[in-house]
C-alpha cells in the first residue's frame, strides 16, 4: 500500500510509484552504504536513514511530489528512486535519480528520470527543473548531459557543501 497519493507512472521496463513500507529496507540500505550514496547524501545511522525515508513520504504530502520508487517490471523489486525534490534550502525543484546496487549500467536511471521529468512538466505544470550534482560525481554529470541538462553554476548547498546546479531543457524541448 502506497504511503502517498503519488501516481503510478510506467515505462517499458519500469514502474514509478509512491513509496511503500516494504521499500524502506532497500532505501535505507542505499542511504547507509557510503560508496553508493556518496553523491546523494550518505546517512550512516539506521534511524536517520529511516527518518529520510519518512521525510520523503512527508515531502509528497507537503508538495504533492517527491521521489518515486523505481520498480523493475521484470522482478517487481525496488531498483532505485527518482522524482522531484524540493526541500527547504534547495534553490529550485530538482530532478533527482539513483539506482540501487545491481541496477546500474542498464539505463534505468535515465528511463526513470525522463518519465519523472515528463510528469513534472505535463501534470504538475513545471516550466523548468534543475539537478544538483556534486562536483566529483561524473556519472550523474554524464546522465544529466544525456538528459539535455547543462551546467549553470556552482553554489553552496547547506546539506551537501559545494554543489553544481544543472538546468534541464524546458517542456517544449522534451515533448515526445
Amino acid at each position: 500500500m502506497s504511503l502517498t497519493t503519488a501516481p503510478r507512472l510506467e515505462t517499458e521496463r519500469l514502474i514509478l510509484r509512491g513509496p511503500e513500507k516494504s521499500d524502506a529496507e532497500a532505501v535505507m540500505a542505499f542511504l547507509m552504504d557510503p560508496a553508493r550514496s556518496a553523491g546523494f547524501g550518505h546517512i550512516a545511522k539506521r534511524g536517520e536513514a529511516w527518518r529520510w525515508f519518512a521525510m520523503n513520504v512527508g515531502h509528497w504530502h507537503w508538495h504533492g511530489y517527491g521521489y518515486f520508487v523505481i520498480e523493475d517490471r521484470e522482478t517487481a523489486a525496488p531498483a532505485g528512486i527518482s522524482g522531484i525534490w524540493f526541500p527547504e534550502t534547495w534553490p529550485e525543484p530538482e530532478l533527482g535519480w539513483v539506482v540501487f546496487d545491481g541496477y546500474e549500467g542498464r539505463g534505468m536511471a535515465f528511463e526513470a528520470a525522463c518519465r519523472a521529468r515528463r510528469w513534472a512538466y505535463d501534470e504538475l505544470g513545471f516550466t523548468t527543473l534543475t539537478s544538483n550534482i556534486l562536483p566529483d560525481n561524473d556519472r550523474s554529470k554524464r546522465l544529466a548531459t544525456r538528459l539535455g541538462a547543462v551546467y549553470e553554476r556552482t553554489y553552496h548547498n547547506e546539506n551537501m557543501g559545494e554543489d553544481e546546479l544543472w538546468r534541464h531543457p524546458g517542456p517544449e524541448a522534451v515533448a515526445a
